[in-house]
């Protein structure tokens, strides 16, 4: 197989609980994680020799080691010893550093993409044991669909999956530093953190008015001190017909949750929250 397309979702946190900072400098967390629609594409391409070549829509995009999907790539090749060369051009959708998991998304699709490519038929396991290598959140994006993260994101157990749940997502335009966010939260403080075990049955029993109530995410703590504006996007997003709202990963994307996508368009025809990019998709 000489070319392949393989599709990188976003991801969203239904729940993120930090428990405790690890002696290896990681925070321990337990996040329920979501694919959601909107994605990336990944076109990878056989190409002479041990090169890697990057291209992307996207010209804020790194285009060498500093881009995940490109350490994904080399992971691959040294892994597996394959002797060839990867064209890798990244149709981008998802913004970045927007708490989305999009450079992870695009990382996880590589893995993907390389293993059918060249028909190596390692299990899903291996792949994602590979991914923690290049960040905590790719091993989720190999995985898809509704998951308990645990460890440093890496420890996945799959959980009955959500669909077609709509979503509108408002992107601030502004990156936030995860790294920062991390430093700047004290677990000891933490004054609100989620029932996970009861997500979970609302998640297994779909009750999507539950897991509306339940959203919660430890990390707003800090990062909506630091960007006050965030609560009011939530606010505005409730107010047109969101069940709940919540800011993902360490931000700043702020999402609704919506019964069905259909709500969740026509709320976002009405929003008008200037300055932000607007997406309306559902769970996937």
């Amino acid at each position: 197989m000489k070319k392949i397309t393989i599709e990188a979702k976003a991801k969203i946190n239904l729940t993120l609980d930090v428990l405790y900072k690890r002696p290896d400098g990681y925070h321990e967390v337990e996040s329920i994680m979501q694919t959601v629609s909107l994605k990336d594409w990944i076109f990878l391409k056989l190409i002479p020799g041990p090169a890697i070549e990057l291209s992307s829509n996207c010209q804020e995009l790194p285009r060498d080691e500093r881009n995940l999907a490109y350490k994904a790539a080399r992971l691959m090749m040294e892994e597996y010893q394959l002797d060839a060369g990867m064209a890798i051009h990244i149709d981008k959708n998802i913004p970045i550093g927007a708490g989305l998991a999009g450079g992870s998304a695009d990382a996880a699709a590589v893995i993907l993409g390389i293993n059918e490519m060249f028909q190596l038929n390692r299990p899903r396991e291996e792949l994602m044991a590979l991914g923690k290598k290049i960040g905590a959140d790719v091993p989720f994006c190999i995985a898809g669909k509704t998951a308990l993260a645990r460890g440093i994101g890496e420890k996945i157990l799959p959980l009955k999956p959500l669909s077609n749940f709509g979503l509108v997502l408002a992107k601030p335009p502004y990156y936030v530093s995860t790294q920062e966010v991390y430093s700047r939260l004290d677990v000891k403080t933490i004054q609100k953190r989620p029932d996970t075990p009861a997500m979970m049955e609302h998640i297994e029993q779909r009750d999507i008015g539950e897991i509306a109530s339940g959203l919660c995410n430890v990390l707003e703590e800090v990062t909506l001190k630091l960007y006050p504006e965030l609560e009011l996007i939530k606010q505005h997003l409730i107010s047109h017909g969101a069940l709940g709202s919540l800011m993902s990963g360490s931000g700043p994307t702020v999402f609704g949750l919506f019964e069905s996508a259909r709500d969740a368009e026509r709320a976002a025809e009405k929003i008008g929250l200037d300055g932000n990019e607007i997406f309306v998709c559902k769970m996937q």
